[in-house]
């Protein structure tokens, strides 16, 4: 295997690696303050879901599946 070729493999481990973090963030509160604390975001577990309790429905539906109207931009036009 070529170094070109390893690197590549390793770039695609490493990848993963990320991706296979993210997916356990969206499960562990934990964790998803720990990334967003290395994305340069702070905040708590406790301050997080006050922040998620207080949206409604249809707000917590617009960012989870911003498709089904009433559609709602994260970054307005």
């Amino acid at each position: 295997m070529s170094n070109r070729n390893a690197a590549r493999v390793y770039k695609n481990i490493e990848k993963a690696y990320a991706n296979q973090a993210r997916k356990k963030a969206l499960s562990d509160p934990e964790t998803f303050t720990k990334l967003a604390k290395a994305r340069g975001y702070n905040f708590s577990v406790d301050g997080l879901e006050a922040k998620l309790n207080q949206l409604s429905d249809e707000e917590i539906a617009a960012i989870f599946n911003p498709g089904i109207p009433p559609r709602r931009h994260l970054f307005p036009r």
